[in-house]
């Protein structure tokens, strides 16, 4: 008796398998790439139920971040702003700032009543992330590193992906995302904007040695004043203050020292 099926069949099973460890491959690798932050997150941007405009706020006006969001600082969480911290403004008697403006409809309602605006939230790490923000502000990372440029935003969307590879990036990295202190909240914040002299001094004011300083900027160099080190920081890093320059400065006398363990951010 002939054979039932042609001899083309023999090799069917093997070009099922083949076909589908392609499609397999494909679609793992699709997944991989845009099934992640940078493409179900960057861009996210709700409606409010305000239209409150940071561009006009925290651009225009330069009102710092800190005044609406007042325990960031503080606490592991940035609040978002109460009823009170809108009419200190707008209310009737505290300056009267468009208080008659339709836009404002929803927050003089809420203030009557005592019910907090319920603002669309932004930026939610998982249930199972910890980041604490004021460990993060008090050691030099801006709130412009993670939230992007909000003061030129309309309407507050998510700028950067927060993934665990992004964190990770900055942890092993923290050189090229600290600044000083007094420049937080400054979202237009550039090292080249700082005076050299006056940063080495600030460092040389909180204990740090001239000769500590001076390694830092060139190994094995040398220096007993500002002067010296501004001199030894010109040869190394050119005209103008860079964020390496800046970074490795704050990463070394601060101790920052991020931590790469899995259970430092997943408790």
């Amino acid at each position: 008796m002939g054979n039932f099926f042609p001899r083309w069949t023999n090799w069917l099973p093997l070009k099922l398998a083949v076909g589908v460890a392609f499609i397999a491959f494909g679609v793992s690798v699709g997944v991989a790439y845009y099934f992640t932050p940078k493409y179900t997150r960057v861009g996210y941007e709700p409606t409010q139920p305000v239209p409150f405009s940071h561009k006009i706020h925290a651009g225009q006006l330069g009102l710092d971040c800190r005044y609406c969001h007042s325990f960031v600082e503080n606490s592991s969480h940035a609040n978002v702003p109460t009823n009170q911290t809108c009419f200190n403004c707008h209310g009737p008697g505290k300056g009267n700032i468009k208080s008659a403006s339709p836009k404002l409809e929803l927050v003089v309602k809420a203030h009557e009543t005592k019910q907090p605006i319920p603002w669309v939230k932004v930026h939610k790490a998982p249930d199972y992330v910890y980041f604490n923000h004021s460990a993060h502000l008090n050691r030099g990372i801006s709130c412009q590193s993670c939230h992007g440029q909000v003061n030129e935003m309309e309407i507050v969307k998510h700028a950067e992906p927060q993934s665990m590879g992004w964190c990770l990036d900055c942890h092993r990295n923290p050189e090229q995302k600290l600044r000083p202190l007094d420049q937080i909240t400054n979202l237009n914040y550039k090292p080249e904007q700082l005076d050299r002299a006056s940063f080495y001094q600030s460092l040389i004011a909180k204990g740090v040695k001239a000769g500590e300083i001076a390694e830092t900027i060139q190994e094995g160099g040398k220096a007993a004043s500002v002067e010296e080190l501004v001199s030894l920081a010109s040869l190394t890093f050119g005209k103008q203050v860079t964020q390496l320059e800046v970074g490795s400065q704050l990463k070394k006398h601060w101790q920052v020292q991020p931590p790469e363990n899995c259970t430092s951010c997943h408790r």
